[in-house]
């Protein structure tokens, strides 16, 4: 099933402006000193893109993450998802976007431990409130379609590295997300099995349409994105179309999606 239907030309999935953020510290004399990450942030992306953010450590690319992923608020600004103001969304709110339009994958997985990977992919339908045996037959689809239906039972300690992920994968889309946000996906694999998963985002994206952001600090793994933007010290530098046109490395090996 598609992702959740956007008309991109009606409005931005993400829209960014003015955005800052700063945080505010104590230091051992009891003084308060603010330590601003972001500057004046402009960003747009539309419903279908699928973007890399760069940028050295301290860059300010994991706080843009969490704001994007909802999980952080700006200090000043505004940040619009799929026509939400996040700025004035309660607690409550901000748990059911995140849960309603955000897919996420991260660098290390994190997978619970003693859940099989079926009942990982499920979760997420649980809480929304779907059937244990509907959320069942919802997660066992997407594992078959990212090649894991024989491990589907499997915990896991029992699973690759890019198994995992691909689990993670399959958790981020089964409530159907118009976004996948990704924080260094490939950050604790192999090089073989980056390209299997960096293949993968990009027929998702060509086929569902799905928008994708990662985070990245390789540049062969930016270049599956077909816009490139950098930070540097709270600021972007660099917003621009990537040069490849299509994925590096050949089409993916999955089933249709």
């Amino acid at each position: 099933m598609p992702a959740q239907s956007l008309n991109p030309a009606a409005y931005p999935l993400i829209q960014i402006e003015r955005l800052c953020k700063s945080y505010s510290l104590q230091d051992a004399s009891g003084k308060t000193i603010t330590n601003q990450v972001l500057f004046d942030i402009h960003l747009t992306i539309q419903q279908g893109e699928f973007v890399a953010i760069m940028g050295h450590s301290g860059s300010g690319k994991s706080t843009l993450m969490n704001i994007l992923g909802c999980l952080d608020t700006p200090t000043s600004g505004s940040y619009w998802l799929a026509e939400k103001n996040v700025a004035t969304l309660s607690k409550d709110e901000l748990a059911r976007i995140r849960n309603e339009k955000i897919g996420f994958v991260f660098q290390g997985f994190n997978l619970l431990k003693r859940m099989t990977a079926l009942d990982n992919v499920a979760t997420p339908l649980l809480y929304a409130g779907i059937s244990r045996a509907q959320s069942r037959k919802r997660a066992l689809e997407l594992l078959r379609r990212t090649g894991l239906e024989n491990f589907a039972m499997h915990q896991p300690n029992q699973l690759s590295g890019g198994q995992q992920q691909r689990v993670a994968i399959s958790r981020a889309l089964v409530n159907h997300p118009p976004l996948i946000l990704a924080d260094e996906p490939t950050g604790n694999l192999d090089t073989q099995t980056s390209r299997e998963i960096m293949l993968l985002f990009d027929q998702l994206n060509r086929e569902q349409g799905i928008t994708i952001v990662l985070v990245t600090h390789e540049d062969d793994i930016a270049a599956y994105a077909h816009r490139l933007i950098r930070l540097k010290d709270g600021h972007i530098v660099l917003d621009e179309k990537n040069r490849h046109e299509t994925a590096p490395g050949g089409t993916p090996s999955f089933p249709s999606l």
